[in-house]
């Protein structure tokens, strides 16, 4: 299994940017794909999760309202648009797929493979 997160980079406050992550090696369309992000200094954490089947989405309440996931199972990827971005959302960015849940589950132990990330950095 890999996947591929690309997007990121350096932008100011208020800026836009959407990440993409594109998986092989397993069947896209039956896991739940997830975006987190891990700071310096920090733990990583959840930002935006999509489920397998009916695309409903979650968030952290930190980026609900700018953040917006989507996933086109067609080309095995995952999005994330990041909107109004703000100097305290710099971080790595970490797509993963976790197995099909009822819900969205937002700790990453939920999730069974990770990409290795794309730096965002907003600067003030």
């Amino acid at each position: 299994v890999q996947l591929q997160a690309s997007g990121g980079g350096l932008v100011q406050t208020g800026d836009s940017l959407r990440l993409s992550c594109s998986a092989s090696g397993l069947t896209f369309s039956s896991y739940t794909m997830g975006w987190f992000r891990q700071s310096t200094g920090k733990e990583r954490e959840f930002v935006a999760g999509v489920r397998y089947t009916d695309s409903s989405a979650a968030y952290s309440n930190s980026v609900k309202g700018r953040f917006t996931i989507s996933r086109d199972n067609a080309k095995n990827t995952v999005y994330l648009q990041m909107n109004s971005l703000k100097p305290e959302d710099t971080a790595v960015y970490y797509c993963a797929a976790g197995p099909p849940e009822p819900i969205v589950i937002m700790t990453t132990g939920g999730y069974d493979h990770w990409g290795r990330g794309t730096q965002v950095t907003v600067s003030s």
